[in-house]
C-alpha cells in the first residue's frame, strides 16, 4: 500500500497494512475520497477510519455514500462534520444530518470540483467558472 504521510519527518512509502496507513490522519483531517458513485471506492481505507475513530474529517468526494457503504458508513459514525461534494442524494443519514445541523455541506458543480482538484495539485490558487 502507498501513500503521502502527513508528517514531513516520515520517508517511509510502503506500509504493511490499511490500519498502518491511516495510523497518522489526525482529528480534523480533510480527505480526498476517490470512486465514482460507489464504483471505485477505497472501501478498506474508510474501514480503517472507521477503526481509528478520527472525527470532525472533512471529506471531498463526488457523493455522499448510501447509508450502511463508503462514506455512508462514517456519516453513521458522525466522524465526517463537512461535506465538498457534487451529489448527495441517496443517502438518508446524511440528509438527516444535514438538516438537523450537525453537518456542514458544500454542494460543488461535478466539473468545478474536479477543476478546483486539478487546480490545487498544480498549484494554482485560483480560477474562473462560469455556472
Amino acid at each position: 500500500i502507498h501513500r503521502r504521510f502527513f508528517t514531513p519527518l516520515s520517508s517511509k512509502k510502503v506500509v504493511e497494512s490499511v490500519d498502518e496507513c491511516v495510523s497518522d490522519i489526525p482529528d480534523g483531517a480533510t480527505l480526498l475520497v476517490g470512486g465514482f458513485g460507489l464504483c471505485g471506492i477505497p472501501e478498506n481505507l474508510i474501514g480503517a477510519l472507521l477503526r481509528k475513530g478520527c472525527k470532525n474529517i472533512t471529506a471531498v468526494s463526488n457523493n455522499a455514500g448510501v447509508d450502511d457503504f463508503g462514506l455512508g458508513q462514517l456519516l453513521q459514525t458522525r466522524q465526517i462534520k463537512r461535506m465538498i461534494s457534487s451529489y448527495v442524494g441517496e443517502n438518508a443519514t446524511f440528509e438527516k444530518q444535514y438538516l438537523s445541523g450537525e453537518l456542514e455541506l458544500e454542494l460543488v458543480p461535478q466539473g468545478t470540483l474536479a477543476e478546483r482538484l486539478r487546480a490545487g495539485g498544480a498549484g494554482i490558487p485560483a480560477f474562473y467558472t462560469p455556472t
